[in-house]
Formats: structure tokens, sequence, C-alpha cells
């Protein structure tokens, strides 16, 4: 079955994956969610290959549930109808306040890191040039598109909420104002900006824009666990995640939405205090006890 698994993927024959000790029951079955995708559809086109070579790495039936919103993931955690999900930075520390949710493994992004983009020959040559002008952001509640972006400003000394002017907009639109002089700065998400707005955009030379400030790179993607998961089964996937990386890495990058985990790590040692920053961040645009989601 899983010879025919890797054909169907297209992955090199030969690999073979360590099983975890133990065997498990038809009753070992876990549900698996992911934030940022939304319809079942979606979810199996985008993680199916990832949840399958996952069963069979760890024993455990893993069934993909769809949710349709980070509150939707939150609230199925709390009431024990999903198990594992697959979330931001930002969506974790408030389900670990709501929820108590586990770490069981980060997503290590390569290159995942907020910066503050200006045209090179705008004048602008560091982060208090900014004061009095117009910055744009991604959308509310963006890890990399806006927590990241506005703790970046502050930790250069800079009130974001009130020492420059900042709008929402899609990065797509930021692009282009940015280009017309309509804002005076965009703050990205780096590797997506030079991947797809930078990349795409071919009127425009790479040298005509500048980055006046580069962010620490950001906590990574998280696998959680509900309160209620048993650790032993946490410890489980933990170790079939460990035990087999390369194989169900090669599954994840399968899907065409998931290209922002190309060149990933699994980082099974993920902490809470690891996501320190993403709460300095909360706190600095408003939102101190990260107790709820941000731009629903």
């Amino acid at each position: 079955m899983l010879r025919k698994l890797f054909a169907a993927a297209g992955l090199a024959a030969g690999l073979s994956l360590s099983a975890t000790a133990g065997s498990a029951s038809a009753a070992d079955t876990i549900r698996f969610a992911v934030t940022d995708i939304e319809g079942l559809e979606s979810l199996q086109r985008e993680f199916k290959p990832f949840a399958d070579l996952l069963a069979e790495a760890s024993g455990l039936e893993v069934q993909l549930f769809a949710v349709t919103s980070r509150n939707a993931a939150a609230e199925a955690l709390r009431a024990e109808k999903v198990d594992f999900v697959l979330t931001g930075p930002a969506e974790y520390v408030v389900m670990q306040k709501m929820a108590k949710v586990t770490p069981v493994v980060g997503f290590g992004r390569p290159d995942y890191f907020s910066a503050i983009i200006v045209m090179a020959d705008s004048g602008i040559n560091g982060p208090a040039d900014l004061k009095g002008k117009t910055v744009a952001f991604d959308d509310i509640g963006s890890t990399s598109g806006h927590l990241g972006p506005m703790q970046l400003l502050a930790d250069y000394g800079l009130d974001p909420r009130n020492d420059v002017k900042s709008m929402h907009v899609h990065r797509n639109v930021a692009h282009e104002a940015l280009k017309r002089g309509d804002v005076a700065a965009i703050g990205v998400n780096y590797r997506s900006w030079t991947d797809r707005n930078r990349a795409k955009d071919t009127e425009t030379e790479p040298g005509a824009f500048k980055v006046i400030a580069r962010g620490p790179d950001l906590p990574n993607d998280i696998l959680v666990a509900g309160a209620h998961v048993d650790k032993a089964v946490v410890a489980k996937l933990r170790d079939a995640i460990s035990e087999n990386s390369a194989q169900l890495i090669a599954a994840v990058l399968q899907g065409e939405d998931n290209q922002k985990f190309r060149g990933m790590k699994f980082l099974p040692g993920v902490q809470d205090a690891d996501y320190q920053y993403i709460r300095d961040a909360y706190a600095t645009i408003g939102y101190p006890q990260y107790a709820d989601f941000v731009g629903n």
C-alpha cells in the first residue's frame, strides 16, 4: 500500500517509513484540521498525502476535519471534536489561551520574517523616517503581514499605532500603491513578497525597492494537540513525524497552497516560549490579552 502511495505521489522508489512502536486498534483515530484551509475538498487536496503517510507511520487512523475559520478550530478543540490542528503563530497564542493546546511539532520555514519595504529613491532610509507617513499592511491579524511588521516598527522605537498612518489592503494592492507613491512603505512577509509581488512585477527592476528594516525570523506554523488528547498519543505522533520527516515533508509539498513550506524542517522541540514575540506583537497592536482573534 505504501509503495503504491509513493508511486502515485511521484516520490522516489525505495523510501520506507519507520513505524512507531506499538500497534493501534481500529478505535485509535485522530482528527486533523488546518486553520487556513476552508472546505474538506481543499483540505484533502492539500493534506491527504500527508495524512495517509502519517497514519502509516504512526499506526493511527488520521481523519481530515474541515473547519471554516480559526474561531471554529478553537471551538472544535474545546468541544473535543478535533484532536490536532495545524495553525499559524498568531492563531497559536490565542488557541493556547482559549483551549490550552499543547505544542507537538513546528513546521520550520526558511526566510520567514517580516520586512519594511520602500522605494529606493524615496529618501526614506530607516523606520524613523516613516513617522507621520502612511504604511500599508496585510490583513488584520496576519502574523507576517500585520503583527510582525507592527512589532518590527516598535523594535525600532516607533509607536506603530500613533506614529504612522496604517492601512490594511491586499498585498498586491499594497505593492502597486507603493510604486505609485500612495503609501510610503509596506509591511510584508519578505519571502512571499519577493516570490510573488517582486518576482512577477516585470515592469519594475528589483533594485527599485529597498528594505529599511528586517525583523527576526518569526515563530513557525505549529501542529498542536487539544487538551483532551492523551499524552501518549501526542508522543506517538511526534515520534512518527520525527522519524519519517523527509517523506512527510515531501507529502506536504504536494499541495499547491503548501509551497510556503518549501525548504521546511519539522521542529519536534518547539515550545510555547518560542512564541513570545507574537505575544509582544499583540500587545503592540493594542491586544495585550491576546484572548481573541483580531480581524474576524
